[in-house]
């Protein structure tokens, strides 16, 4: 047997140990995603096999190896803008509306990855007051979470290189909102002995009109979300797909929760609620859907 495999009875316990740490359910042969996540981790702490990392990552002293083997398996790339509608609908029909809260509008993006989504968020919300009359009077509080430390690290620092720039984002909105990163501004910005091997001229960096719009924080979606807040708009998209049915129950019931009287929920496009929740309203919106909270 290679030891970069993994025998079946390990692999299902791996699966458990998975679900009940971050509510990430893994399919029956995917074994070769742990394989190509964790195998990494072998030569950095320096075990013999892709067994002995799972093994080690499930006791509880190991602490910083289970951190990094549920931080590798929960990452997710993701895009600027996806699917564009949902930031359409914001732009076009929703933050009109909020205008007249008389308060900042309160959004979470949860499960944000490296950043794209929250960021997007936060640039729809500056297109909107730059060509709005009540620019002055509108403000917006955006949270957003992850699980992974390595991608909350990654999306505080707010810089991306040209793969993740060219994902989504058009040639407008980089020239408004972002900057070119210098190896000099990079070594300040993320310490010279973490990243310095990988320094790109190429790369740029969110300006701070966005940053300063987002704040991030570490959650897992299976916590309980008291002390969140309360939030008008929720965005938590192609996210569920992963987690299981009674998870998923869990998880929009927190929502609905944790949303204001009325207030939003979006999803992926090819997530549904039905038969899982009947706190929300589903809203058509030619192109795409929402859910709003039904009291």
């Amino acid at each position: 047997m290679s030891n970069k495999s993994l025998e079946h009875l390990e692999y299902n316990q791996f699966r458990l140990f998975l679900e009940q740490h971050s509510g990430i359910v893994l399919g029956e042969n995917k074994q070769y995603l742990v394989r190509s996540r964790l195998a990494p981790l072998m030569g950095k702490y320096n075990l013999p096999s892709l067994s002995d990392v799972v093994r080690h990552s499930m006791k509880p002293a190991a602490r910083q190896l289970r951190i990094e083997v549920i931080d590798a398996m929960t990452t997710n790339e993701t895009l600027w803008f996806r699917d564009s509608y949902p930031f359409e609908l914001l732009q076009d029909h929703l933050l009109p509306q909020y205008t007249r809260l008389g308060r900042p509008l309160k959004m979470w993006s949860a499960a944000c990855s490296s950043g794209q989504e929250p960021y997007s968020l936060a640039m729809s919300v500056l297109e909107y007051q730059q060509k709005s009359l009540s620019r002055l009077l509108f403000n917006c509080d955006i949270l957003a979470t992850d699980l992974s430390p390595s991608m909350l690290e990654k999306s505080k620092l707010g810089v991306y290189d040209s793969l993740a720039l060219g994902r989504g984002l058009s040639e407008r909105r980089k020239k408004a909102f972002f900057e070119p990163v210098t190896e000099t501004a990079e070594l300040a910005l993320a310490g010279a002995s973490r990243f310095q091997s990988s320094l790109n001229t190429g790369k740029m960096a969110i300006k701070d009109p966005v940053k300063r719009m987002v704040n991030f924080r570490a959650h897992n979606l299976l916590d309980n979300y008291s002390l969140l807040g309360k939030f008008d708009i929720i965005f938590c998209r192609n996210v569920l797909i992963y987690f299981s049915p009674e998870s998923k129950q869990k998880i929009l019931r927190q929502f609905a929760a944790a949303l204001n009287p009325k207030g939003i929920l979006f999803l992926g496009a090819s997530e549904s609620i039905s038969g899982l929740s009947e706190e929300f309203n589903m809203v058509r919106c030619h192109p795409g859907i929402y859910y709003q909270r039904r009291f």
